[in-house]
């Protein structure tokens, strides 16, 4: 239990992050397996001891799913492997409530075994160039967006092409104007990744498989469909679309 995760001033949780972590209370399990801990939180909601008590318990079960999940494929983009992310937490305590918090919403949703958090919490592949942040937690006010995004690559990306990384998930304003994103990107509002496939796949095999599943349950989830060029390409659930490397719907290689 003394990994970084598990190292948390609570001075620093932000009420905002309290009202996460108590919104979810009624349809979570006790992250400890203690039979009286649900019970317990509804009986009393306004102690921040309790609080405290089921966050840590989070804390603790994030740190054993950290360490059972196997190591990514890809060192992925500069500056944001898991190593860089540990260190970032390891900085910030805010940042480790956060992320206790986020977990916390996505195991209520069941979308927590998705993705590895440390994933999900990248920003853009040009953060050291827009001197942005290289990780950072959405407004709690975006995570519902990315709970519809994971469902749909749980149900119907992974089935079909296999594991897949997220190399990019939310852009603040800032950092999205900077690295070029579109003015209404759906990274704005975590509405988006964009994944690379970890299995052998040529680009031609990706399109295809890709294609044949938006097609088919895309417009179901409102999943928006992008390529880039190689093996990344963007997921998102702001609409049922489809577009090239360019940004254009007529260059989309699904209609190819």
């Amino acid at each position: 239990m003394n990994s970084v995760e598990n190292r948390i001033d609570f001075s620093m949780v932000p009420d905002s992050i309290g009202k996460a972590l108590m919104s979810f209370k009624d349809r979570l399990p006790d992250p400890c397996g203690e039979p009286d801990a649900v019970r317990t939180a509804r009986t009393y909601i306004g102690s921040m001891h309790r609080l405290h008590r089921m966050a840590a318990c989070a804390a603790a079960c994030l740190t054993m799913m950290f360490g059972s999940a196997p190591a990514a494929a890809h060192e992925g983009p500069d500056g944001q492997n898991r190593a860089d992310y540990l260190a970032w937490l390891a900085r910030s305590p805010e940042a480790r409530a956060k992320v206790i918090a986020f977990r916390t919403f996505l195991d209520g949703e069941g979308v927590d075994r998705v993705l590895p958090t440390w994933q999900l919490v990248r920003t853009a592949s040009m953060w050291r160039q827009c001197r942005g942040p290289r990780f950072e937690v959405a407004p709690f006010g975006e995570w519902q967006h990315i709970a519809s995004t994971l469902r749909f690559v749980k149900s119907h990306v992974v089935p079909v092409i296999g594991r897949v990384e997220a190399v990019s998930g939310y852009r603040n304003e800032q950092l999205n104007h900077c690295s070029g994103g579109a003015r209404q990107s759906a990274h704005r509002h975590f509405f988006a990744l964009d994944l690379v496939p970890l299995r052998d796949l040529s680009r031609t095999a990706l399109v295809r498989s890709v294609c044949a599943i938006h097609g088919f349950r895309g417009a179901a989830y409102d999943i928006g469909l992008g390529f880039y060029s190689g093996l990344r390409f963007h997921i998102d659930s702001k609409g049922f679309r489809r577009w090239g490397a360019n940004g254009d719907g007529g260059t989309s290689p699904c209609i190819a």
